[in-house]
């Protein structure tokens, strides 16, 4: 597994996190929270646990109160995908409390002017952009791991889709799961290429040179109700009142 991206998420915020601490972390069922002593707080995808006995991850107990670069370390973890969503949330808490200039609030695949010319490949099934892109008539494959009521290609079915789209969707959960490079590495010269979903990181300077022309993520609004909401097992749906989405541009 390469986790290059995570690396270079990491070392861009490695200076940020000096003298921050974390004060509460929650790992739900959909996704996982993390909240700084300052009151920033950022989400992420929590993965599938393959644990064999009902502690799912080991540092539980000892994460709230941790300085923030010891989570953040945790995006590198090549062995746990819980640990990386850990470090992606510390990541995005990080990130939403660094000053920021004003980011787009339109909805991305509305800014990418598709048209039925178009070769579209999606990476991860997002119900709501998928009927958005087969209104523009667009050719659009749809990769993902689990099938999807026959919609969905696998990823080795998806290579070609990847190499000669014009545009390209990728999931955020990329990062955590371990395939983001992966990814990256197979994409051929798309006009646009986005990274999609609340655990992406609003950081363009970690993704400058890279094929990443959009990072459509979230920024943490009403932290207490988002941390209730992971808590209790909710997803995005139920957290997008207290999230506000944004794009970012990479230069």
């Amino acid at each position: 597994m390469t986790l290059t991206m995570q690396n270079r998420l990491l070392e861009h915020l490695k200076p940020q996190a000096g003298g921050a601490v974390v004060s509460d972390v929650r790992i739900g069922l959909g996704y996982t929270a993390v909240r700084l002593e300052s009151g920033h707080a950022g989400v992420a995808w929590t993965p599938k646990s393959d644990a064999p006995c009902c502690t799912h991850f080991q540092g539980a107990g000892t994460l709230a109160g941790r300085p923030a670069e010891e989570l953040l370390a945790f995006l590198v973890d090549e062995k746990s995908g819980l640990a990386r969503a850990v470090g992606l949330a510390t990541a995005n808490a990080l990130l939403a409390a660094l000053p920021h200039a004003p980011a787009s609030k339109d909805e991305v695949i509305s800014t990418l002017n598709i048209t039925p010319e178009d070769k579209v490949a999606m990476v991860g099934y997002f119900g709501p952009v998928v009927a958005q892109l087969r209104k523009t008539g667009c050719n659009l494959d749809i990769i993902e791991l689990t099938p999807h009521h026959g919609e969905t290609v696998s990823p080795e079915q998806g290579n070609e889709a990847l190499a000669t789209c014009s545009v390209a969707i990728l999931t955020g959960t990329s990062l955590i799961n371990g395939t983001c490079d992966e990814l990256l590495s197979k994409l051929g010269n798309p006009r646009a290429a986005v990274l999609l979903g609340p655990s992406s990181p609003l950081c363009s300077d970690a993704f400058a040179g890279t094929k990443i022309t959009h990072i459509a993520g979230s920024r943490v609004r009403e932290a207490d109700d988002v941390l209730r909401v992971v808590s209790e097992g909710g997803g995005t749906m139920l957290m997008k009142k207290y999230l506000d989405f944004e794009t970012v541009l990479i230069a």
